[in-house]
C-alpha cells in the first residue's frame, strides 16, 4: 500500500476515530488540536479503542498497539502539515472556527494536498471558497464509529475536480471505505434527513408523547434500525446536533429545521450526550 502523510484536524470523537482508522491501515497521521489536554485524552481513547479492537478480532493477525500508535503524531502545531498529502478536517460545526482553520491550512499545506471536509452540514462550496485550491476541496462525511463503518458520503463542491474525486476514492479505498458521491447543498443527504428525525424525536419527548427509550425502541424494533434517533443524537453530541440544525435553518430558511427547545435546553445544561456522561440517557 502507498502510505500517505495525512493531517487530521480536531481530536474529538470523530477525529480520533479517523486517526485510528488511518494508522491501522498504515498511513502516517498528524493529529492536530488546540490544546495538549485534548490531545492526551484523544491518545488515551485511541489506545483503549485499539485494545478493544484486538479483543474483538483475536482470530486476525494484528500489529501491536505501540506500532500503530507510532504512526500518529499528536500536536498543536499546524506547521507539521507542510508535507501532507491529504488533510481531513473534523472541527466543530461553527463557521468562524472552520474559516480560521482553512485559512491556516491553505498557507501551510503543499500545493498537491487535498482537503477532505468532514462536516455535518456546511456547504463544501462555501468552505472551498476560503482556499486558493477550490478544485482540491471535497466533502467526506465519515460515519461514527469511523473504524467500523465501511461507507462514506462524499460531497462534490461546485469547483471540485474529477481528479480530486478519483484521488479521494483511491485514498478512501486504502482505509477500506467505499464512498457514495453526491452533490453539494447544506446537509447533503444523510444529515439533511437524519437531523429532521433527531429533532422531531426530541419534540416527541418534549410533548410527552413517549419516553426516549420508547422512541428508540420503535425505530429499532419496528423499523429494524440498529440505533434509535435519540441514541444517535447522544452519540453525535447534542451540541453538535443543535449547531447543525442552526446551519440547516440558516441555509434553507425553512421552519422544518427549527431546533426543538428541549435540545437547546439540554445543551445549555451541559447534557451533551455520551461525551458529557448524560443526554437523553446516562453513560
Amino acid at each position: 500500500m502507498n502510505s500517505k502523510l495525512v493531517g487530521v484536524i480536531g481530536a474529538g470523537v470523530m477525529g480520533t476515530g479517523v486517526a485510528q482508522n488511518l494508522a491501522q491501515k498504515g498511513h502516517r497521521v498528524i493529529l492536530v488540536d488546540i490544546a495538549d489536554a485534548i490531545l492526551q485524552r484523544s491518545k488515551g481513547e485511541l489506545k483503549q479503542s485499539l485494545r478493544m479492537h484486538k479483543l474483538l478480532n483475536k482470530e486476525m493477525v494484528q500489529e501491536s498497539i505501540d506500532a500503530i500508535l507510532s504512526r500518529v503524531t499528536f500536536t498543536t502545531d499546524y506547521a507539521l502539515l507542510k508535507d501532507a498529502d491529504f488533510v481531513i478536517e473534523n472541527v466543530v460545526e461553527k463557521w468562524e472556527v472552520k474559516k480560521a482553520v482553512y485559512e491556516q491550512l491553505d498557507t501551510i499545506c503543499p500545493p498537491h494536498c487535498i482537503f477532505l471536509v468532514n462536516t455535518s452540514c456546511i456547504s463544501i462550496t462555501k468552505i472551498a471558497a476560503l482556499t486558493g485550491r477550490p478544485s482540491q476541496v471535497i466533502g467526506t462525511h465519515f460515519m461514527n464509529p469511523v473504524p467500523m463503518k465501511t461507507t462514506i458520503e462524499a460531497i462534490r463542491g461546485y469547483h471540485t475536480s474529477e481528479e480530486t474525486v478519483e484521488a479521494t476514492k483511491t485514498f478512501l479505498a486504502s482505509m477500506d471505505k467505499e464512498c457514495i458521491v453526491v452533490n453539494d447543498l447544506p446537509g447533503f443527504v444523510s444529515n439533511r434527513l437524519s437531523h429532521l428525525l433527531m429533532n422531531e424525536a426530541a419534540f416527541v419527548v418534549q410533548d410527552q408523547v413517549a419516553t426516549p427509550q420508547q422512541v428508540d425502541d420503535i425505530f429499532k424494533k419496528c423499523f429494524g434500525h440498529k440505533m434509535g434517533p435519540l441514541e444517535t443524537a447522544d452519540l453525535i453530541g447534542l451540541d453538535t446536533v443543535v449547531d447543525s440544525l442552526e446551519v440547516l435553518y440558516e441555509s434553507y430558511q425553512d421552519p422544518k429545521f427549527r431546533c426543538c427547545p428541549l435540545l437547546n435546553k439540554m445543551v445549555e445544561a451541559g447534557l451533551n450526550g455520551r461525551k458529557s456522561g448524560k443526554g437523553f440517557y446516562s453513560y
